[in-house]
């Protein structure tokens, strides 16, 4: 344990936990309304809504997994960068027609949507049960990440003792998001962007210095992990996986209730615009990150004998916090381990309580208390925010963290089949609530199925076509599925109309 690098974490931890307080007086407004205590008024222009999204979308795990899987798995880590590129003109699409529909009608969350939109209460009920269970063990993951923090600043990570600072810390984030609302995550994410920027950018400058330069970097890289593994007669390998792996997680990546929450936070549709054009910034930065993970293998972190212990406690979760000790003065490795610890409570905050703005509105309200005020409606989601923070927080500590990790794989699985309800009640005036919940139901089953296949160590499945293996993310095949069984239960269940020789082909 370096007291350097624990004063300046810690100091920095303490400067965003009196943010988060004081969050609640920024833009004072009545925070007993679900709309000001859940999505902060939809009054976030365009730099606050940026720093919102950005610290919504890349999370304490993007910042430590992306390098873990390139440390792990060399140019297959790599997807997360096409992905992002791809979302946000996706984004740019959807995400402002979203927008007006719900400042038009009043809506708190994509679920009021769809509930409007197809006057089906059991469809909403579906689609807000979908989010809740794919942010679960998002949230619980950006607990994993504040657990390995903890372990590379040397804080016990068993036992009572290894317990207690990840409770103080859940306990502070429960504090300032009960008090503040989507307030305190949003001015927090403005000093967890700077510090990760700051972060990136010494180590961009630091470490290739240190070890020759990227050409010796790139160099050192064993040859298995250069490039994909090529096609062959029998499969397409690599190169299939990592396309289906871009496409499919474009698609889900907006879809997420955190996602949806910050975009609904927005003051209007122009600066959504403008922040799907700003966000590709993030996506630079995110190639930067991905690059750690070239450098721990280059500078062989793996084997040094004093992370022997953390390796084989976190595995390649511990990469880039090796490689940020091995390389960094202490003062710096305290700001580089804040900018993570700071990027796990920021997206688990909007996690929290875009999870209970869905219970709250879409399970709660309308099945037992449908004449709820508004207040109440806030108190509820309070606690149910405090509910899946501690909930996810208990789902660590009682189970180890290789599973809790291997069930992220699920999240883009399960959420990816909500976009037919979202994106074709948008684009698509014909099509009807059945359709879409005979699609849902057999985008979600084949999905699960899919990736249980491998017990949840893999989200690619692989599809045989004409006798090649076709290796493919789940969450895209699930989505193709989801889309047949709408269009095909459409043009089967729509009667022949009166007095014509022809069916009614509208969905």
């Amino acid at each position: 344990m370096n007291v350097t690098t624990n004063a300046v974490f810690l100091a920095l931890f303490a400067l965003v936990t009196v943010l988060g307080l004081y969050a609640s007086r920024w833009r004072r407004a009545d925070l007993t309304g679900l709309h000001e205590w859940g999505l902060a008024g939809r009054r976030l222009g365009t730099v606050m809504s940026w720093f919102l999204l950005g610290g919504d979308l890349y999370t304490a795990y993007t910042f430590v997994a992306v390098p873990a899987l390139v440390f792990a798995a060399g140019a297959l880590g790599f997807f997360a960068i096409p992905y992002t590129v791809m979302t946000f003109p996706l984004g740019y699409v959807v995400l402002p027609r979203l927008w007006r529909e719900a400042r038009e009608h009043g809506h708190v969350t994509v679920a009021d949507f769809v509930e409007h939109r197809f006057g089906s209460r059991t469809l909403a009920l579906a689609i807000a049960l979908t989010g809740i269970l794919a942010t679960m063990p998002y949230i619980a993951l950006q607990l994993v990440g504040i657990q390995v923090t903890l372990g590379a600043l040397g804080f016990p990570t068993h036992g009572w003792a290894g317990e207690l600072p990840l409770l103080v810390a859940f306990g502070v984030l429960a504090a300032y998001t009960w008090s503040s609302g989507l307030r305190a995550p949003a001015m927090i994410a403005v000093v967890k962007d700077l510090l990760i920027y700051v972060t990136i950018i010494g180590a961009l400058v630091l470490i290739p210095a240190k070890l020759g330069g990227f050409a010796h970097i790139f160099a050192a890289l064993p040859p298995p992990k250069l490039l994909l593994k090529a096609p062959d007669a029998a499969s397409l390998n690599g190169y299939s996986t990592y396309a289906t792996l871009a496409l499919g997680s474009a698609f889900a990546l907006l879809l997420y209730p955190h996602s949806m929450t910050a975009t609904l936070s927005a003051s209007s549709d122009r600066v959504i615009r403008r922040n799907m054009a700003l966000l590709p910034a993030y996506s630079l930065m995110l190639a930067f990150v991905a690059l750690f993970g070239v450098m721990a293998l280059a500078a062989g972190v793996g084997s040094m004998p004093e992370y022997a212990a953390q390796f084989k406690q976190y595995g390649p979760n511990f990469a880039v916090f090796a490689l940020f000790q091995h390389f960094f003065p202490p003062w710096f490795a305290g700001l580089a381990f804040a900018a993570i610890g700071i990027g796990a409570l920021v997206p688990a905050a909007i996690m929290s309580i875009a999870a209970a703005n869905l219970f709250t509105r879409n399970v709660w309200r309308p099945i037992v208390a449908r004449d709820a005020s508004p207040a109440h409606e806030t108190r509820m989601a309070k606690r149910v925010s405090l509910f899946v923070k501690f909930g996810a927080l208990g789902f660590v500590l009682l189970v180890p963290a290789q599973f809790a990790i291997q069930l992220q794989l699920l999240g883009g699985v399960w959420i990816a089949q909500t976009l037919p309800a979202i994106v074709l009640g948008l684009f698509v005036p014909a099509v009807r609530a059945r359709s879409l919940l005979a699609g849902w139901a057999a985008g979600l089953a084949s999905g699960t199925w899919m990736v249980a296949q491998s017990g949840f160590k893999s989200a690619a499945f692989s599809l045989h076509v004409l006798g090649v293996a076709v290796p493919a993310y789940a969450a895209l095949i699930a989505l193709a599925l989801n889309l047949a069984v709408v269009l095909a239960w459409s043009m089967l269940s729509v009667p022949f109309r009166a007095g014509e020789g022809q069916r009614d082909l509208s969905l």
